[in-house]
Order: structure tokens, then C-alpha cells, then sequence
């Protein structure tokens, strides 16, 4: 096997570039040792890979990684490519802090994230085929599972090693780690019918992902096990204008909700704006509301199932389901590490059951 191709300079310009060939020199070893040890590949032992690796730190030799990948089949990038718009996840803040995780997991190891979001599972299919014709990546994380999605599959006839953070993955093509959504949500519908909620709303997202599928069959299973009075369940695409619209349609109904429950943070507040400036009216004496800076007592009870700062400095602020997404973000990346190493993954696994957090929205009994 041939050595790995030449390195990197020092960090200071105009230093004397650091090969293979001089920490072979200075431990009186050969370069194909030295390569092997470098790489962790068998061939050497143990003490020799450490002294090895002790006289490149000594030395100050780093790998270049685009000459490392012509010697090995390893471009050192983990690739990232959601069907979502830039500008979407901007708003998710749960993806920002997920992402941070995995960089964080990544980092440690050497490895990069190639971050590329699509506007549709087609366009995502299209990136993973490329990214695999051209060895772009050596593995990939998979968020959002569909109801029959054709990701893992395909990743898996393409030869990229794959975990789903969500799932699990039906078919067990692709390991997988998820967040128990369903007990989360039988978290939130205890607490709320403890004050005495009996008719409760959720807004969802997509109705093709597979937790909202998930929360969904929990609140309806809640909902016939404890015979409450009503509920409703609407999809809302993850838009929070469509989000507040069908609020405020629900609360001229008849028999409004006394509870909402919404997917994301960013529906909640703009469902609790709608509220309040119906309620509120333009100041006193328009007949519209209550003055202005008087909140109304008969305002619902509001849940969201994602937690941010914008939860906190809303006015009342929101009930939340709080999941530490950096945290899983790592445990995610740290799966695809090992199935990098060669190590045997496989299997679904839950971990990281959330908690709530009981704020003003939802401090007041029916």
C-alpha cells in the first residue's frame, strides 16, 4: 500500500514544509510505517503509532485533506442536505442548535459538515446521487422520515453510510436515534386536562413526517382514553400566518378550544398575536377590547412543541416542550462516527425524552 500523499506546512508562512518522510527520519522508521500510523491502519502496532503521532504533533505536521483523500478513500465530510429553504431554517431555531451539535461531535474527529438545503425531496435525492457519483461525502445524517420515504433506501443502494436522526426508519435500512415525541405529547394532554381542558386544538406541521404522524396518533389515542369533550387537529405546512388564520377561525366557532397545541414555537407566537390583538383592540374606548396593557382572562392555553427564547419574552409566555437539540445533534454525528470507524450500528433507539416547561399560557384553570 502506498504512503499517504504529501502534508502540510507548519502554521507560520514561510516555514519548512513537514512530510511523512521527515517523521520517518526523525524516529528512523519507514514512511509506509509512518503512513499506517497515521491513518490508523493495521500493519503497525500500538507504540508505534503513538510515537508516531507524538513526533508529528512534536513537528508540527497537520494532513492536507484534499491530498489525503487521493491517497485514501476518505474526503473527512459528513454531508447535510434537509428539504427545507435557507431562509426557513432561519426561523428553526431547534435545527440551528441541532446542527451546532453535530459540528461539535464532527469537529473532534477531523471531520467537516457540508450543510446544502433543498426546496424538495426530489432535489435532495438528486444531491445524495451526486454527492455518492462523486465521492463527495463519506456518510450522511437524514432528518425528517416520511411516510414512504425512499432516502434510506437509496443511500443504502448507493453505498452511504447513513443515520436518521427521527424514525425509526420502518424497514430498518438505516440506523436511527429519535426523540420519544409520543410520550411528550401524553406529557403535555396530562397537564392540560389537569386544569380542566377538555376541548384542545393542535396545529401541526407536515402530514407526511413521521412525528407528526406520531404526535397525532397519541393525541387522538389521549383523547378517546380520557373522553374528552372535543378535538381538532389541522396541518398548517409550518406557516404561521395559515397557523394564526385557523386560530382565530376555530375561536368564533361555537364551541371553541380552551387549549392549543402547536408544532413549532413560531406558530404558537403568531397564533398568541392574532389572540391579543383581537382581544386587545386598538386602546380604550374602541370598542374593540379591553384597554390596551390589560390582559384578557378568558385568553386559551397555549402549548408549543419546540422551546426558544421567543417562548420566554412572549406575552404570556409559552408553555414549551424543552429537548436539548445540541445534545442530540451530537449523540446523532457520534453514530455516524461509528459507523465511519466500521464499527456495527444498527437498530432504532429513542433517547432524550423531553421535558415541559410550564409557563404563564397555560397557569390558568377551566
Amino acid at each position: 500500500m502506498k504512503p499517504a500523499r504529501e502534508t502540510t506546512t507548519t502554521s507560520a508562512p514561510g516555514q519548512t514544509r513537514v512530510s511523512l518522510k521527515d517523521i520517518a527520519d526523525e524516529l528512523g522508521i519507514s514512511q509506509t510505517a509512518v503512513s499506517f500510523a497515521i491513518n490508523d491502519r493495521p500493519g503497525v502496532s500500538a507504540e508505534t503509532k503513538r510515537r508516531v503521532k507524538q513526533a508529528a504533533a512534536k513537528l508540527g505536521w497537520q494532513p492536507v485533506y484534499a491530498a489525503q483523500a487521493l491517497g485514501s478513500s476518505k474526503t473527512m465530510t459528513v454531508g447535510f442536505a434537509p428539504a427545507r429553504s435557507a431562509e426557513g431554517l432561519k426561523d428553526e431555531t431547534f435545527m440551528l442548535h441541532f446542527m451546532a451539535g453535530v459540528h461539535t461531535s464532527l469537529s473532534h474527529k477531523g471531520y467537516g459538515l457540508l450543510y446544502r438545503p433543498c426546496q424538495s425531496l426530489r432535489e435532495e435525492c438528486a444531491v445524495y446521487k451526486d454527492w455518492a457519483a462523486r465521492k463527495r461525502v463519506d456518510g450522511v445524517i437524514l432528518v425528517d422520515l416520511r411516510d414512504g420515504d425512499p432516502r434510506p433506501g437509496m443511500l443504502k443502494d448507493l453505498g452511504v453510510p447513513t443515520v436518521l436522526a427521527g424514525g425509526p426508519d420502518p424497514e430498518n435500512l438505516v440506523p436511527s436515534l429519535s426523540i420519544d415525541d409520543s410520550r411528550t405529547m401524553g406529557t403535555i394532554l396530562e397537564h392540560l386536562a389537569a386544569q380542566g381542558h377538555r376541548r384542545i386544538a393542535y396545529l401541526s406541521g407536515d402530514p407526511s413526517l413521521d412525528y407528526s404522524r406520531g404526535r397525532e396518533a397519541a393525541f387522538r389515542a389521549f383523547a378517546r382514553r380520557n373522553a374528552l369533550e372535543s378535538i381538532r387537529i389541522e396541518f398548517t405546512d409550518f406557516d404561521a400566518e395559515r397557523a394564526a388564520r385557523l386560530t382565530m377561525e376555530m375561536l368564533d366557532g361555537d364551541l371553541p378550544p380552551t387549549a392549543f397545541i402547536y408544532e413549532t414555537e413560531l406558530l404558537a407566537a403568531s397564533s398568541l398575536h392574532a389572540m391579543a390583538a383581537r382581544m386587545l383592540g386598538d386602546g380604550p374606548g374602541d370598542g374593540g377590547g379591553p384597554p390596551r396593557g390589560v390582559y384578557p382572562d378568558d385568553l386559551p392555553a397555549i402549548v408549543s412543541f419546540e422551546d426558544s427564547f421567543v417562548c420566554e419574552v412572549s406575552y404570556p409566555s409559552i408553555t414549551s416542550v424543552h429537548r436539548d437539540a445540541g445534545e442530540y445533534g451530537a449523540k446523532v454525528a457520534k453514530l455516524l462516527l461509528k459507523a465511519l470507524a466500521g464499527e456495527k450500528v444498527g437498530g432504532n433507539r429513542r433517547i432524550l425524552t423531553p421535558r415541559l416547561v410550564v409557563r404563564d399560557s397555560t397557569g390558568r384553570r377551566v
